[in-house]
């Protein structure tokens, strides 16, 4: 991941910045599927770190992208929500010396390489409790090539999660995008995604490098 390639898209509009939380997401924090404390991995400019902040969870948000951070401090403050924002390693989440309940990952899973996943994943591990929860809302394999990161298929989301983690569902979702003129163009409804729930198992796991 090159951070400088996402900088430049938060000094415009980044087409997954939709100045509001992902539909899924809402859906999930409605059904009670979000539970305790939150980390919020690859948080952008925090929309839905500040969502969930607002219905009254403790959460912490990071981004390896300051600009995305600076913009997600400053919506914090307007709001009078108070979500600690910082800039981050998704891949070293050991560093931050905590663990949460809940863990969401809104479009960052799909932006990493093989190596890195596997790595992601065991990074994930260290930062949730012991049968706390994970939610991951990726591209897939049914949105058509074309714009936007690589489609993540089923089987390589049970490869990167086959240690620490228990694969509970993965079921057919959307993204919301931006629509404007020169947008990246997408399957009409929004793109075509995966939302992926893993549950870290008690056994411990293996420390990331």
């Amino acid at each position: 991941m090159n951070p400088e390639i996402f900088e430049k898209f938060y000094q415009g509009q980044a087409p997954w910045d939709i100045g509001e939380p992902q539909p899924e997401f809402v859906r999930l924090a409605e059904s009670g599927a979000i539970e305790g404390t939150v980390l919020d991995v690859g948080c952008g400019t925090g929309e839905n770190a500040l969502y969930l902040a607002a219905r009254g969870h403790d959460v912490w948000g990071i981004d390896f992208v300051p600009k995305a951070i600076e913009l997600a401090r400053d919506k914090a403050i307007q709001r009078g929500l108070g979500v600690h924002f910082q800039v981050g390693d998704a891949l070293k989440l050991e560093v931050l010396g905590r663990t949460f309940d809940t863990i969401i990952d809104c479009g960052l899973f799909h932006t990493l390489n093989d190596e890195e996943r596997s790595l992601y994943a065991r990074s994930l591990a260290s930062a949730v409790r012991p049968g706390g929860a994970a939610y991951l809302l990726c591209f897939c394999d049914q949105e058509p090539p074309g714009d936007g990161p690589r489609r993540v298929t089923q089987p390589e989301i049970r490869e990167a999660f086959h240690d620490c983690w228990e694969v509970q569902g993965i079921r057919e979702a959307r993204f919301k995008t931006v629509n404007h003129a020169g947008a990246p163009q997408f399957s009409p409804g929004g793109p075509k995604a995966w939302l992926v729930t893993v549950r870290r198992t008690p056994q411990s796991c293996p420390t990331t490098p």
